[in-house]
């Protein structure tokens, strides 16, 4: 009788419930033969490796299983019998090759279905062998076939296709899963293979084309994920067909949907909705007909989803000029009225429909999952990106980027968003190369959250499991996006910039000039040396004002001195443009820029204010900051702040701070109030500043004069008892 191997195969991460029976078994002389059972112990230094490299897998027992399935099935292919052990080539291999060890182990482990590949085909596992040079295999998508050879001359050629499709996402899941590629690499190269298998598919359908019939030009272009180069391991590919003329339409959409149907033999759906009148309409349209339909018919969504379109496959040229042709009424789209709360309905839209009972672990379209990341991402895109060509690209990330770069997102909200989806595409990666599936949802079962927290590289510490620490970084990134989400898809300035024309989106000089004679300016070379010294460089700050400014200029030009508005937002910007907060309240914080621009534009008295003590501009971002305080909060604050001081020039200066502060607040008031630029309240239908009179304007001031006094009083006395 052996002794238990409780404790013995457990240290390796094998599962305890059996008494580790089973893992004995698979480990065994009659198995694998890597584990003495009498001993309780590897039979030599290489099975220990192997053991080692095991126990590292996110799923140990699966795999194990794998492992020895794997075997088995290279054992009987070489025509050996159930359960004879004769030598492996494969457990020779992973002794010897270090490099494959990790790889086909990490798969093993983290994916049932490419271990059933692999057992189905038991010589596929050497594409993850080592070279004789020492490098890992190619993982960047590239199919190993001859397009117009092998894969044509086939008798079999959809075959062909799915095991070199197959072959190629084994060598892209060994990388990922090893640390061979980061995120982004491996978005890409799976969109790289989907490129490939589309062309393949591509060439199947047009060599079943009838002798004689000529080959027609069709352009597959690649939208959403595919198109961003930011596809995950199982989803539709997303593409629109374009034909070259009429001519061509009929054979073209023969081919058409015959690569649909062998890609969905091979790899993954080919989805073709987002084409103009989604599965309405005709499956294929020539350039023509495309364009005749976006300048006419097209809604905003589909303007948003031509954000990521970009070539693929078939006639390349044909989708570039379809693309080129197309990307004129794409930056425009913004520009209609209802554009921004399309974008906005839209994904609220996509919330309503998730099933309530998975609107939680929802990584994809819930709360705080990717969509919030890409709808924010993509509105400021078709905002911002009419005047500023850095932010006309596809991906999520290289977008997200340019946005940071342009000044249009916060650094640190930049970073933020960042790690959320990469965090949140990690997830969705581990879960779908589990089962090679489509899903987006986080599991509840005990079992399958250990496994999916192991495969994303977390373990237990001391107080915490794996599953508790996944869990903690989980709701900390869905929170944070959900909250970023909120904050730039509903940034109040979107509208702003939205209704101002392209051309005033781009301060080249002669556009600048043209622009300021047709807002009013009254002196437009004056004004545009302001814009140029607010504007000018490559700095951050510079980046930011050309953001803002074209908002600005509109609403200086709506004001009774638009030149005033100007000279007076420069010299607050002089003295505040190099603080961390100011441009950035500016652009985030709901509607202070245009109620800054008002203010400055049209009361010299709250300008001066304004100059002098600048960071009250910070009353601008809350309604509620521009009410009068009460006489009774007044004068308790002021005697407060004097009793501070024992020097009676202090405290008469830390009075007077209070006292302009509260000056700001009232002009600001005042002058927002009559020009409607405070919300009414709901109750009563009033400003939330009731200064809307000459009336209260004075009894606000009175009540400031009031604590004035008292408070120098009071420093009087102190000073001369």
């Amino acid at each position: 009788m052996t002794r238990p191997t409780r404790g013995r195969l457990a240290r390796y991460g094998f599962a305890e419930g059996d008494g580790g029976a089973r893992a004995a078994d698979l480990l065994g002389p009659d198995g694998l033969g890597l584990w003495r059972t009498d001993e309780q112990e590897p039979v030599d230094e290489p099975a220990t490796e192997l053991l080692a490299a095991l126990s590292r897998a996110a799923d140990p027992d699966l795999a194990l299983r794998q492992l020895h399935r794997l075997v088995e099935a290279e054992r009987r292919g070489n025509g050996a019998a159930d359960h004879d052990t004769a030598r492996s080539a494969l457990l020779d291999a992973l002794h010897a090759d270090p490099g494959l060890r990790r790889r086909l182990l990490a798969v093993l482990g983290a994916s049932s279905a490419l271990g059933d590949h692999l057992v189905a085909n038991p010589r596929q596992w050497t594409v993850l062998a080592t070279a004789p040079d020492g490098l890992a295999p190619i993982a960047e998508g590239r199919l190993d076939l001859d397009l117009a050879g092998r894969l044509t001359a086939s008798t079999q050629p959809v075959a062909v296709l799915r095991q070199a499709y197959r072959l190629a996402l084994l060598r892209i899941a060994a990388a990922d899963l090893t640390g061979g590629r980061g995120l982004e690499q491996t978005m890409g190269a799976l969109s790289a293979l989907a490129d490939a298998t589309l062309a393949a598919a591509h060439e199947i359908a047009v060599g079943e084309l009838a002798d004689g019939t000529s080959r027609p030009p069709l352009a597959v272009v690649a939208m959403g994920k595919c198109g961003g180069d930011e596809l995950n391991y199982v989803s539709d590919v997303d593409v629109i067909f374009v034909a070259a003329d009429d001519a061509d339409l009929a054979v073209a959409t023969r081919v058409a949907a015959r690569l649909i149907g062998v890609c969905g033999l091979v790899a993954w759906p080919v989805d073709a909705a987002l084409r103009p009148e989604g599965n309405r309409g005709p499956l294929v349209r020539t350039l023509a007909s495309h364009l005749a339909y976006y300048q006419r018919w097209a809604r905003t969504w589909e303007f948003q989803a031509l954000l990521k379109a970009r070539p693929a496959a078939g006639d390349l040229g044909l989708a570039r000029q379809w693309i080129d042709a197309l990307a004129p009424l794409v930056w425009r789209a913004a520009e209609r009225p209802e554009a921004v709360e399309d974008v906005r309905a839209m994904r609220r839209k996509i919330i309503d429909n998730v099933p309530p009972k998975e609107l939680e672990r929802e990584i994809k379209r819930g709360p705080g999952g990717l969509r919030d990341i890409e709808f924010a991402v993509q509105l400021l895109q078709l905002v911002h990106g009419r005047g500023d060509e850095s932010l006309r690209v596809a991906g999520t990330v290289p977008a997200l980027r340019a946005l940071v770069a342009g000044g249009y997102v916060g650094r640190a909200d930049g970073e933020a968003l960042l790690r959320g989806y990469r965090f949140l595409r990690a997830v969705e990666h581990r879960l779908q190369l589990q089962g090679l599936r489509r899903t987006h949802t986080v599991p509840t079962e005990p079992a399958a959250l250990r496994w999916l927290a192991a495969a994303l590289g977390y373990t237990a510490t001391p107080g915490r499991s794996a599953v508790e620490s996944f869990r903690a970084d989980w709701v900390a990134h869905a929170t944070e996006v959900r909250r970023l989400h909120a904050k730039l898809l509903y940034r109040p300035l979107l509208e702003s910039v939205a209704r101002v024309p392209a051309d005033g989106l781009r301060l080249t000089p002669e556009a600048a000039r043209h622009r300021l004679e047709i807002l009013g300016f009254a002196d437009p070379a004056g004004a545009l040396r302001h814009l140029q010294a607010l504007t000018g460089g490559v700095s951050r700050t510079a980046a930011i004002q050309r953001t803002l400014l074209p908002v600005l200029l509109s609403e200086f030009a709506d004001a009774p001195e638009p030149d005033r508005g100007l000279l007076n937002y420069r010299q607050v910007s002089d003295k505040l443009g190099s603080t961390p907060w100011y441009l950035r309240l500016l652009r985030d914080s709901g509607p202070v820029a245009r109620r800054l621009a008002r203010v400055l534009s049209s009361s010299r008295y709250a300008a001066d204010l304004l100059a002098r003590d600048p960071e009250a501009l910070r009353l601008l971002a809350e309604e509620s900051e521009l009410a009068p305080r009460a006489r009774e909060v007044l004068c308790e604050g002021f005697a407060a702040a004097a009793a501070r001081h024992d020097d009676p020039v202090e405290a008469t200066r830390a009075v007077r701070a209070l006292r302009r502060r509260e000056l700001v607040r009232i002009a600001c008031a005042d002058v927002l109030s009559r020009a409607g630029g405070l919300a009414p309240r709901p109750e009563r239908g009033l400003p939330v500043a009731p200064l809307a009179d000459v009336t209260a304007v004075g009894a606000a001031l009175a009540d400031v004069t009031d604590a004035t006094l008292a408070a120098a009083l009071r420093t009087a006395r102190a000073a001369h008892p």
